[in-house]
């Protein structure tokens, strides 16, 4: 389980590395495709002033009306894709020669113009002034497709759009390599500190029984003790159990986390549970809560009893402490498709919504809505999940301050159930 935590910290570290180069080759494509479009538009614009100051220079104005010179070859012009248009000072269209004549409407006061429809043509409009510079004669206006220029641009979006995804590819590969490198100290650390813990936590178990047996020892036979000292004695009895009960949680967490499943076996769930409110029945008729069930027949899974058990313990548990007198806990047990839903319901203290993303940490207890009983090591709620992820399961959790909270843990139906739809 710990390793597939760490493969999803690795691929979340990947992703977010990948996503991070996709972003810088998008905005260094989209800046060159930018600059590279603007110089071929700037360098097609001053071919086509030059054309157009050609045309101005061979224009002639005879017996009051503009006269076209023959100095451009109309071959030329067809073979370049372009073309040629004369308008008088009205703006009358007088000739046109060449390829692709634009249809858009004469306009003196754009010098520059691209019409959009098909086809897509650049426009340089330029005016005619008589030789002397004394009037103006006419307009020339100068066209040409942009047929190879978005035949370039295509080119070049192809170019830069496989060259992203090759340096996406490569480094993705290379980013793989990079993770497992980062991460392998961690895990490696990790392992280690979980080890220690593991090991610490058996060790703990011999001495602590011995204070324990010695502790209850003298309790047991309290003559000639003052009542001062038997008050210490029964506060280390207390501190030991708490200790022990620590021990042996912390030693539980260290042996779900390790990669080794626990032996499995078809399980009843609905024995457990049921086996499970009796035992816990009296202590809630103790502080005068509500414990009630609604049980499925015949749920099996296919787990580890032992774990299971202690997984729905400790909610069960939990519910039961944080739950105030005269209040209610409900366990239900039903069939979703190949999935068991088990729900464990109070209408205890509650955890407020800023919490309920932390409710499954190690040690974790919220200030004020989980402070209400001291007695547990802060460990429940992370041995569910932990046996809960080790089956293949989710547990999830809904809360509300002052109104209660509600645990669902939901795990594979074993194959072979027998368990009524």
């Amino acid at each position: 389980m710990v390793r597939l935590v760490f493969k999803q910290i690795q691929y979340r570290l990947l992703v977010s590395y990948l996503a991070v180069f996709a972003s810088i080759l998008g905005t260094f494509a989209i800046a060159v495709r930018i600059v590279y479009a603007h110089s071929l538009r700037q360098q097609l614009t001053n071919e086509l002033t030059t054309l157009g100051q050609g045309a101005v220079t061979s224009a002639e104005f005879d017996h009051g009306r503009l006269q076209v010179g023959n100095d451009i070859s109309v071959q030329d012009l067809i073979a370049r894709g372009q073309a040629m248009q004369w308008f008088d000072l009205r703006g009358q269209l007088i000739a046109q020669q060449g390829k692709t004549i634009s249809t858009l409407p004469f306009s003196s006061l754009e010098t520059s113009q691209i019409q959009s429809s098909s086809p897509r043509i650049q426009l340089v409009t330029l005016p005619i002034v008589s030789s002397n510079n004394q009037h103006q004669l006419g307009y020339v206006r100068a066209s040409q497709s942009l047929e190879e220029l978005d035949e370039n641009l295509q080119k070049l979006d192809w170019g830069l759009g496989s060259g992203i995804v090759m340096a996406l590819m490569l480094s993705g590969i290379g980013g793989v390599w990079l993770t497992r490198q980062a991460m392998s100290p961690i895990e490696e650390s990790f392992q280690r500190l979980k080890q220690f813990t593991a090991d610490a936590s058996h060790e703990l178990r011999n001495p602590l029984m011995a204070i324990k047996s010695n502790v209850s020892v003298a309790l047991k036979y309290p003559d000639g003790m003052r009542p001062i000292d038997a008050e210490k004695f029964a506060a280390i009895a207390s501190a030991s159990d708490q200790m022990a009960h620590l021990t042996e949680d912390l030693l539980l967490l260290a042996r779900t986390d390790k990669a080794t499943k626990p032996e499995q076996q078809p399980i009843d769930l609905t024995e457990i549970l049921e086996r499970l409110v009796e035992l816990y029945q009296l202590q809630a008729q103790t502080k005068q809560i509500t414990l009630q069930t609604n049980l499925a027949q015949s749920a099996y899974v296919f787990g580890d009893v032992a774990q299971l058990t202690r997984l729905f313990t400790n909610l069960i548990v939990n519910a039961l402490h944080y739950t105030l007198k005269g209040g209610r806990v409900e366990v239900n047990l039903s069939r979703t498709g190949q999935s068991l839903i088990v729900d464990v319901t109070d209408t205890g203290v509650g955890i407020a919504p800023e919490h309920l993303a932390r409710v499954f940490d190690r040690f974790w207890r919220a200030d004020q809505s989980r402070a209400y009983w001291k007695g547990g090591s802060g460990l429940g709620l992370a041995i569910a999940q932990s046996i809960v992820q080790s089956h293949r399961g989710t547990i999830t959790v809904k809360s509300q301050i002052n109104v209660g909270s509600y645990f669902t843990v939901r795990l594979p139906l074993f194959a072979g159930s027998t368990c009524p739809k």
